[in-house]
């Protein structure tokens, strides 16, 4: 199996969704396979036109189907809504390898 990585841009709107999302998401995380690489709000833009976040988060899967099966779980569903709902979020899911590689 490939390793996977979901890259996140996250910008709360709202915070009071913050404390509940956090420890729920973490364990629904883990239960599917998945670790933390980078969870932070130390980050710099070094390239490219602005593109602002107030999180970014990186988090390895163990395969794709790992990462969609969180996506997908009916108990993460109401903390995605409360994530989407309370703030401005890219995520893009990666795959662990090198396409560029001659």
């Amino acid at each position: 199996m490939m390793t996977y990585y979901s890259v996140l841009n996250v910008t709360p709107t709202s915070e009071e969704w913050i404390p509940e999302y956090i420890p729920t998401a973490s364990k629904l995380v883990a239960a599917h396979g998945g670790k933390y690489l980078s969870r932070t709000v130390t980050h710099e833009q070094l390239e490219g036109a602005d593109a602002p976040a107030a999180v970014r988060v990186i988090i390895e899967w163990p395969s794709k189907e790992a990462a969609t099966a969180f996506m997908n779980d009916p108990a993460y569903s109401p903390f995605l809504k409360m994530r989407t709902n309370g703030s401005n979020s890219e995520h893009f899911l990666l795959a662990g390898q090198d396409d560029m590689a001659q």
